[in-house]
């Protein structure tokens, strides 16, 4: 079984985040998508993050039933990093090819993250375009250090089964769509 860990605070979930998912699953070839609803991004300011349950709700109605799956279980191991995420999904679950699957704007930061490099070396990476973020992602850190290890869109369905590093950039369809944008609208004085 091929899994997508598409994982993200969802703060809220927008149609970009279902195009992220749906391309992943169709250009990748992946059997199910997992949503992972983090408690928290280390990253991001928490000021504004809608209770957990309320976000998993609204993932759930927004994600194809048919082939994902939502879970917040980063919050009922207390994880906090996706590197610790991905560690644990592998240790609980050896018989699953798993690709981590993130939008271009995440991409662009990636070297920020807690142990990316241990990320990068483990598990197989799709990157998904996304409006204003595919220069900034294909001149990222992380891009330039793990060039050698780029598979060609062409070849994307081949990325569950090849051993880290290994990873695609997925260009196609994009919604420029954001939960800041979102955020940010709910606030706007009429």
């Amino acid at each position: 079984m091929t899994v997508g860990l598409f994982g993200g605070s969802f703060n809220p979930p927008h149609d970009g985040h279902r195009l992220v998912a749906e391309t992943a699953l169709r250009r990748l070839g992946l059997t199910r998508i997992w949503w992972i609803v983090t408690p928290g991004n280390p990253l991001k300011d928490h000021g504004a993050l809608r209770p957990l349950d309320e976000r998993i709700a609204m993932v759930r109605q927004m994600a194809s039933p048919a082939r994902s799956d939502v879970t917040a279980f980063e919050a009922r191991y207390n994880v906090r990093y996706t590197a610790d995420t991905l560690a644990l999904v592998k240790l609980r679950r050896p018989d699953l090819k798993i690709v981590w699957v993130m939008g271009a704007d995440s991409m662009a930061t990636f070297h920020r993250w807690q142990e990316w490099r241990w990320i990068a070396d483990n598990v197989p990476i799709a990157i998904v375009d996304r409006p204003h973020s595919t220069f900034p992602a294909l001149a990222s850190p992380f891009a330039r250090r793990y060039a050698f290890a780029r598979v060609a869109q062409e070849d994307a369905r081949v990325l569950p089964y090849r051993q880290a590093p290994a990873w695609t950039f997925l260009f196609g369809p994009r919604n420029g769509t954001s939960s800041t944008g979102l955020r940010e609208a709910v606030h706007v004085p009429s």
